[in-house]
């Protein structure tokens, strides 16, 4: 049975965002599933919140981590850090860029990209209009960490607003 983790990013994902509709999706098929709300998502501490993601995958022992937006750089710090992950499935979505400058995140930024991610699959999913990432700096971000990617058209930052909420594609993904 797949243990599948999902780290949200800056100011959570409620119930409209499509990690919320993975998790119920995943949870109805009595999927193992952990979905942790970071402390002060909207203004969250990196020390703060590798404390908390290391504890629960330390705990939970997650096979499956998606990702979205701040969630993926909190995973490449923790991977930086010495975190130690065998995973058979990495979704990256939407990361932002290495040296985002946006209120409330300053401690996460800038970013060195991990040397290695330990998973047999990994795939970075973008949008061609992403306000905290452009296609080249996704591009850059594909190929240093030589992973695969797919790039949504006109997809925005892939959040609800964004129209992304019950969207089947990472559970599809997931299931492959």
């Amino acid at each position: 049975m797949n243990r599948v983790l999902i780290i949200h990013g800056y100011q959570g994902s409620d119930t409209k965002h499509w990690q919320s509709f993975l998790a119920c999706e995943l949870v109805k098929e009595y999927g193992c599933v952990s979905f942790p709300l970071l402390d002060s998502k909207d203004k969250p501490d990196l020390e703060s919140w590798l404390d908390q993601i290391k504890k629960e995958i330390s705990e939970f022992k997650p096979n499956i981590i998606v990702t979205h937006s701040l969630g993926g750089t909190l995973l490449f710090h923790a991977i930086n850090d010495g975190l130690e992950l065998e995973l058979d499935k990495l979704l990256l979505v939407a990361p932002p860029r290495l040296n985002l400058e946006l209120e409330n995140t300053e401690t996460f930024f800038p970013l060195t990209l991990p040397k290695q991610i330990r998973a047999k699959k990994i795939l970075l999913l973008v949008s061609d209009n992403d306000k905290y990432l452009s296609l080249d700096e996704a591009l850059q971000m594909q190929n240093s960490l030589n992973v695969d990617m797919k790039i949504l058209k006109d997809a925005g930052h892939i959040n609800a607003s964004s129209g992304f909420g019950e969207w089947d594609f990472p559970k599809k993904w997931i299931d492959e």
